[in-house]
């Protein structure tokens, strides 16, 4: 059972399949880099930041994006090594399966789900709060009961509790329509996402322009507030002495603190999240015309842009509403509405809503795709992997995402949504760190368009402050118990499906023995 377990695909088979699939393949580096920007500008920016300053960091919130900044660009080098080697649909699934083995590919499948599908969930909630700001700006309101998940309280802009939530109708209302645009097709989606991006970049670029008139640079003082709690008396407060402790909370579990340097870590833990687009462009690997080349321009590129919008906006947002207050649905509106400018917090409104859609738009198709790859390896049932014959989807596997994503948006807070897929992007970045090093060590003559630098230095990095962020969410119990449940439900799927019905295991070639890929079209560079 455990060579069943570890088994692997060969490079070559992994790469003989990308040649077999049937996914159009219609991405060129331009749009992989706005598909990276559509998913990374949205929930992070437009929602969580205001939680994570208030709860956490403070103003301090600007270095935790570095922090996180940092984190992932030492991931997504790893991801554009892989992605331009093993250009698949699958991504760090398919990377796990070459590297690992079976067993670790099937957990690294389940942690994306967690990534991806309820990620889509989390962004259609925060995409809920703004629709409904807008829909009251302009007279039409919708019950409170019907904007919440249930037991989640109901606030008015004056934080006063006013309903109790039954169910997120828009939230589940949003989640159909991207479903439906997806079924419809890559390429068109592609084309709306591209349009969207556009808008939404404006609308940031524009907050930090007419936003810095606005800063008080005073409120950026202290940088980062005094640890509350605060220390006692004759205790080492230098900054060495504060990181010490905590790191030392973090692998302990202690979260009874808050602000200080061990706050501004667990923001970054928090605004993970926002980060997720640029793994996101390695799952249309199977869909780029030129892979080798194209997926690290997507990847790192996306990456680059979108942390100095990030860090930007926040020095913009602190500096114009007191941290303290930022602990709202749409804090970006709220600070358009500090500057006493109604038309620009309406502006503000339409970009967040179009920017948290096509965040939807770019987790949901890769929800889809890595359980086409799955499907398609026979650990999922195989119609999971049936593409439509018109438009060349996974349009079965598409409702069926869709659904899921619909159910757990209606009914699932935004803070349990955030923390359980930041749990499971953290623990499969750490694997695909930990593979650049497995198969740079029993593939050594793979080509490799793309190499990442320092090695081993930055895959180690990347894995190991994988781990610390991971173990801060993790001290939650709530987060904790969720994730080891899923964990091992997970598993016995495996065993009880997955592992019996592998292609690999039965000694099928994935694509060999499959009705032969429709004629494509290819467009140049």
């Amino acid at each position: 059972m455990a060579i069943s377990i570890f088994r692997r695909k060969s490079v070559a088979q992994i790469q003989a399949e990308h040649e077999s699939s049937e996914l159009k393949r219609s991405l060129g580096a331009i749009n992989l880099i706005l598909l990276g920007i559509g998913c990374i500008i949205g929930t992070g920016i437009f929602v969580l930041t205001g939680r994570a300053a208030a709860q956490f960091a403070g103003p301090g919130i600007m270095i935790s994006f570095i922090i996180t900044g940092t984190l992932c660009a030492f991931v997504a080098l790893c991801y554009a090594e892989l992605a331009s080697a093993l250009p698949v649909s699958g991504s760090a699934y398919s990377y796990t399966y070459a590297s690992m083995g079976e067993g670790p590919a099937w957990v690294m499948g389940l942690l994306l789900v967690l990534e991806y599908g309820l990620a889509a969930s989390t962004v259609s909630v925060g995409w809920s709060g703004y629709f409904v700001s807008l829909m009251h700006d302009i007279g039409l309101a919708i019950p409170p009961e019907l904007t919440a998940a249930p037991g989640v309280a109901v606030k008015n802009a004056s934080g006063v509790v006013i309903a109790t939530g039954v169910a997120n109708v828009p939230a589940i209302a949003v989640i159909g329509l991207v479903t439906l645009l997806l079924i419809r097709g890559v390429t068109e989606s592609a084309a709306v996402n591209n349009i969207i991006v556009a808008i939404k970049v404006a609308v940031v670029v524009l907050f930090i322009v007419i936003g810095s008139r606005y800063v008080h640079p005073a409120q950026w003082s202290p940088l980062v507030p005094a640890q509350v709690p605060a220390v006692a008396a004759g205790v080492p407060n230098d900054i060495w002495h504060q990181i010490g402790r905590a790191l030392v909370a973090v692998v302990t579990g202690d979260n009874s603190t808050k602000y200080g340097i061990g706050g501004v870590i667990h923001a970054a833990a928090v605004i993970f999240f926002a980060y997720l687009g640029f793994e996101a462009v390695s799952t249309a690997g199977a869909e780029a015309r030129n892979p080798g080349k194209d997926m690290p321009i997507g990847i790192l590129g996306a990456l680059l842009v979108c942390t100095i919008l990030y860090i930007l906006t926040c020095a913009v947002l602190v500096g114009i509403v007191p941290y303290q207050q930022l602990d709202v649905p749409a804090p970006i509106a709220l600070a358009a509405d500090m500057m006493h400018l109604p038309w620009f917090a309406f502006v503000v409104k339409i970009g967040a809503i179009a920017g948290l859609s096509s965040v939807m738009l770019v987790l949901l198709y890769g929800q889809t795709r890595i359980f086409y790859t799955m499907s398609r390896d026979g650990l999922l049932p195989t119609a999971l992997a049936t593409v439509h014959k018109t438009f060349q989807t996974p349009w079965i596997n598409t409702i069926i995402v869709g659904i899921a994503a619909m159910c757990a948006a209606g009914f699932l807070s935004l803070d349990a949504l955030s923390d359980l897929s930041n749990v499971g992007s953290l623990a499969a970045f750490a694997l695909v760190c930990i593979t650049v090093i497995y198969l740079r060590t029993t593939e050594p003559n793979l080509a490799r368009p793309f190499r990442t630098p320092l090695y081993p230095v930055v895959p180690i990095l990347g894995a190991a402050m994988c781990a610390v962020l991971l173990m801060s969410l993790m001290a939650t119990p709530a987060t904790r118990h969720f994730f080891l449940g899923y964990l091992i439900l997970g598993v016995i799927v495996y065993f009880a499906y997955g592992m019996r019905s592998s292609k690999l295991g039965k000694g099928v070639v994935v694509g060999g023995h499959e009705a032969a890929p429709m004629e494509l079209p290819h467009k140049g560079d």
